[in-house]
C-alpha cells in the first residue's frame, strides 16, 4: 500500500504549517495563562491586551490547521483516507466557524456594544451564555475533536506515529470533554476542552511537522521506530 499524491508539496507546505501552529499554539496557551491570571474572577472574560492577540492568533492558526490537515489526508494510505477526509472536512468547517466568529468580534463587536444595544452582549461577548461563545463552543469542543479522532488512524506504521495517534485521541477526546460545561452552564468545567485543543494538540502538530519531513516522495511509509 503506497501513500498517493503525498508530494513535495505536501511534505514542505505540511511540515511548515504543522511548525507554524505548533509555534502558534505556544504563544496561544502563555497568552491565556496570562490572560487568566489577569482576572479578579474566574467567572470574568479575559480582558485587553489578551484578547485582542488570543483573537488574532485564532484567525490565523485555525486556516493553517488546515493546511496541515490537507497534508494529513494526502499523506495517508488509500484503506485510511476515509478518515483522513473526514478529518479534513471537520477542520475546515472548524476554521470557517471560528474564523468568521473571532473576526467579527475583533472588527465590529466593540463598536456595536457601544452603540448602546442591550442585546449586544448576547451575541458578541465571550461571558456565557452568548451566541459567540456558542459557536466557538462548537468549533472547537466538537468539530476540532473529530478532526483529531478521524485523523488518528492515518497513522500507524511506528513509534513516533503511534505517539502522534495516541496524541490526536487524547486531544480529541479532551476537545469533546469541554462540552459538558454546556448543559451546566459552568465554563470553568467547559474549559477542559481548551487542555485539548490547545494543550495535548501543541505536540500532535510539533511532531507532525516530524512525520512529514521524514517521508519522500512517492515513498512508502518508514517504520520509525
Amino acid at each position: 500500500m503506497e501513500q498517493e499524491g503525498f508530494t513535495s508539496q505536501h511534505r514542505m507546505l505540511g511540515r511548515a504549517a504543522a511548525f507554524a501552529v505548533f509555534f502558534l499554539l505556544i504563544a496561544y496557551a502563555v497568552t491565556l495563562v496570562l490572560g487568566f491570571l489577569s482576572l479578579k474572577s474566574p467567572q470574568d472574560p479575559i480582558g485587553d491586551p489578551y484578547f485582542s492577540i488570543l483573537e488574532l492568533l485564532i484567525v490565523v492558526i485555525a486556516p493553517l490547521m488546515v493546511i496541515v490537515m490537507i497534508a494529513v489526508h494526502a499523506y495517508a494510505f488509500s484503506e485510511t483516507k476515509m478518515y483522513s477526509l473526514a478529518a479534513l472536512a471537520f477542520m475546515i468547517i472548524m476554521a470557517s466557524i471560528t474564523c468568521t466568529v473571532h473576526f467579527v468580534i475583533l472588527t465590529v463587536s466593540r463598536q456595536i456594544e457601544s452603540a448602546g444595544f442591550p442585546w449586544a452582549s448576547l451575541f458578541f461577548s465571550f461571558k456565557w451564555p452568548s451566541v459567540a461563545y456558542t459557536m466557538d463552543i462548537l468549533a472547537w469542543d466538537f468539530f476540532f475533536a473529530f478532526s483529531m479522532l478521524f485523523a488518528a488512524p492515518v497513522f500507524k506504521a511506528g513509534r513516533l506515529e503511534k505517539t502522534v495517534r495516541v496524541l490526536m485521541i487524547v486531544s480529541g477526546l479532551l476537545s469533546l470533554a469541554g462540552l459538558i460545561g454546556v448543559p451546566l452552564a459552568n465554563m470553568n468545567v467547559r474549559n477542559i476542552g481548551i487542555l485539548g485543543y490547545a494543550g495535548a494538540s501543541i505536540f500532535v502538530f510539533l511532531l507532525l511537522g516530524i512525520v512529514f519531513g521524514r517521508i519522500r516522495e512517492g515513498s512508502l511509509k518508514e517504520n520509525f521506530d
